[in-house]
């Protein structure tokens, strides 16, 4: 921890740390770890569970009199009517930890009357540990980081996050994504919405876009973002986005150009453009097949 932080900011790197711990120390041997299911494809696991109990004891210890509002226990712990809310997912990205795929990350953010203030995202694969404090910049490691300074959306890396619950609009989804694909360098989907957030505030990505987060998928990586120089916000770019379960960030100009993609996807587009999208996937259902040989890889990776 760095003497040169905001005392609170350095209780939750001790926090994210802890958590990172007990995390590792599981992945040791995953296949061990008790699973269980929230909803379809939605787990949770005893990791998360001993993850957020060690976050909130150490937050809780320092400051007694703050709330808490965390993935797994809601706002049980902590003060009920606190200005300081700490807002925690445990282990964003279960879905990877419990198949050992390594791309999973604790997120930790403290709003002061509803203005996130301090925010960190801890990789305990990577050791990789992303702070940001309000107006005083995002880093990685203690070095500062910054949006990428590319402006031409074909040039672009964007990452973004599937539909995975019952009632999810995967038709509208596969649209957004066709629309992504076709426009940028490469669509990617890493599968922890914190540390896509994380990564676009380092410039490792240019842009990200998912929907149905919650505002523990959200707080401290939308932070991070904004104090790397970059925007955030809905789809159709309003920046009050935190609990309205669509997300957008990137930097300016290519947000701007995400914007202009993506805003007719939006829940708060115009009637006008709703219709419009639900034409076009209707009308996209009711064209036949492309021939097999029509249908090459886009870019060659391989994809995921």
């Amino acid at each position: 921890m760095s003497s040169n932080l905001h005392p609170m900011l350095n209780v939750a790197i001790k926090a994210a740390r802890a958590a990172g711990a007990i995390i590792n120390r599981a992945a040791l041997d995953v296949e061990a770890v008790r699973i269980s299911q929230k909803q379809i494809n939605d787990f949770v696991t005893e990791v998360d569970h001993a993850s957020e109990q060690a976050i909130i004891e150490t937050l809780l210890t320092a400051y007694p009199g703050h709330g808490i509002l965390a993935e797994e226990s809601g706002s049980e712990r902590g003060a009920k009517h606190s200005d300081y809310v700490w807002i925690i997912d445990p282990l964003d990205g279960t879905t990877n930890f419990i198949h050992g795929f390594p791309v999973y990350c604790v997120s930790i953010a403290l709003a002061v009357k509803g203005k996130v203030e301090h925010a960190v995202v801890y990789d305990p694969t990577r050791n990789d540990l992303f702070t940001a404090t309000r107006g005083r910049g995002a880093f990685l490691n203690e070095r500062r980081i910054r949006v990428s300074k590319r402006t031409r959306l074909g040039e672009c890396l964007v990452s973004t996050g599937f539909p995975f619950r019952p009632g999810d609009n995967f038709k509208q989804y596969m649209a957004m994504m066709g629309d992504v694909m076709q426009r940028t360098a490469g669509l990617r989907r890493p599968g922890a919405a914190a540390l896509d957030l994380a990564y676009v505030a380092a410039g490792f990505t240019d842009g990200f876009f998912e929907t149905g987060l919650s505002i523990w998928d959200v707080a401290a990586g939308g932070l991070l973002v904004t104090e790397a120089g970059g925007l955030v916000g809905n789809f159709t770019g309003e920046a009050d986005y935190l609990e309205q379960r669509e997300c957008l960030a990137g930097s300016p100009r290519i947000y701007g150009q995400l914007v202009g993609l993506l805003g007719k996807y939006s829940k708060f587009a115009s009637a006008g453009d709703k219709a419009a999208v639900r034409q076009a996937t209707e009308e996209g259902d009711a064209q036949p097949e492309a021939p097999a040989d029509d249908a090459g890889a886009a870019d060659g990776d391989g994809g995921e």
